[in-house]
C-alpha cells in the first residue's frame, strides 16, 4: 500500500511539469532537435513499446502471455531526441500487437483525430517543393513512417531505412537508460498489477526530472542495434507510402546521404 501511494504522488507531482501535452512551439522544438543529432527533419518523436514482465495478474487467462512466452504489460512510450518521454500508455496486455497498443491509448487517439497541435506542413532543410508533414518514426511493427521491407532493397531506400533507424533508436536508448536507473525493471515484479504500473508510471517521471535537472548530460551504458528490422506486415496508407517516398528521395538527393551510401559500401539496414 505504502509503495502504491508513494509512486502514485510522484506521478501526480511529476507528470505536470516533465511530461506536459506538448504545443506547436515545443513540437518544433523536438523536430530541431532529431535533426540535429538524428539528421532526420520533420521528426517529432519516436515511438516503441517495451515489455514489463510480471507475475501472471490472478484470473487473468492468456491476455498478458506475450510473444517471448511470458507474461507482461506494455510500456507505449514517445521519445524525444533527449531521451525525455513526451507520453506514456502503461498497462496494455502483454498479447497485444504494438499497432493496437497504439491504436487504444489516448495518443493514438489524439493523433488519429488531429488533436495534438502539430506544426503545419513545412519543406524539408535545403528544398523548396513539396511541403512535407511532421512524423514521428517507428519500427516496422506501427503503421507509421516506418522502414522499408529489406527484401531488395535500392541504394536510395537503404539509406533512407539508415536514417530511419537513427532516429527511431532513441526511444530504445531511452529505454534502456529508464532500465538501467530503475534497475527493477530489469526482472520480473512481483507486486499487484495496479501497484506494478503505478511503479513504472513514476520511474518514467523519475526519468524525465532526472534528465532535465543533469541538463540532459549524464551517460549509460547501452548497446545500439541498427539491425535489419524484420517485416510484420503491417501495411501503411498510400498517403503515408508517398510521404516516405518524399523522404527517401530527400536523404538520397542530399550530399552526405549520396557520401554515405557509397562510402559505406551499404552496409546499413
Amino acid at each position: 500500500m505504502v509503495v502504491r501511494e508513494t509512486c502514485v504522488a510522484i506521478w501526480d507531482v511529476l507528470h505536470p511539469a516533465v511530461m506536459a501535452q506538448p504545443q506547436k512551439e515545443d513540437w518544433l522544438q523536438i523536430a530541431d532537435n532529431f535533426f540535429q543529432s538524428c539528421n532526420f527533419p520533420n521528426c517529432v518523436g519516436a515511438i516503441d513499446g517495451k515489455h514489463i514482465r510480471v507475475k501472471k495478474p490472478i484470473r487473468s487467462g492468456s491476455k498478458f502471455f506475450n510473444y517471448k512466452k511470458y507474461f507482461s504489460f506494455v510500456l507505449f512510450a514517445v521519445c524525444d531526441a533527449n531521451y525525455c518521454f513526451r507520453y506514456i500508455d502503461v498497462g496494455s496486455y502483454g498479447s497485444s500487437s504494438d499497432s493496437a497498443v497504439l491504436g487504444h491509448s489516448a495518443f493514438g487517439q489524439m493523433l488519429n483525430n488531429n488533436e495534438l497541435d502539430l506544426p503545419g506542413n513545412t519543406t524539408l532543410p535545403g528544398t523548396t517543393y513539396p511541403a512535407m508533414p511532421f512524423v514521428f518514426v517507428g519500427d516496422e511493427a506501427f503503421a507509421l513512417m516506418r522502414p522499408y521491407s529489406s527484401r531488395g532493397l535500392s541504394i536510395a531506400r537503404r539509406v533512407f531505412n539508415y536514417r530511419l533507424t537513427r532516429a527511431r533508436r532513441v526511444v530504445e536508448c531511452a529505454f534502456g537508460i529508464l532500465a538501467n536507473k530503475w534497475r527493477f525493471l530489469h526482472s520480473p515484479i512481483h507486486l499487484k498489477l495496479e501497484t506494478t504500473i503505478s511503479a513504472v508510471k513514476a520511474a518514467c517521471a523519475l526519468h524525465n526530472f532526472v534528465r532535465v535537472q543533469d541538463g540532459f548530460n549524464f551517460e549509460d551504458s547501452l548497446s545500439y542495434s541498427l539491425e535489419s528490422p524484420n517485416p510484420s506486415g503491417v501495411r501503411g496508407t498510400r498517403h503515408g507510402a508517398a510521404v516516405q517516398d518524399h523522404f527517401t528521395a530527400y536523404f538520397f538527393s542530399t550530399t552526405w546521404g549520396v557520401t554515405l551510401a557509397i562510402g559505406s559500401h551499404l552496409s546499413l539496414c
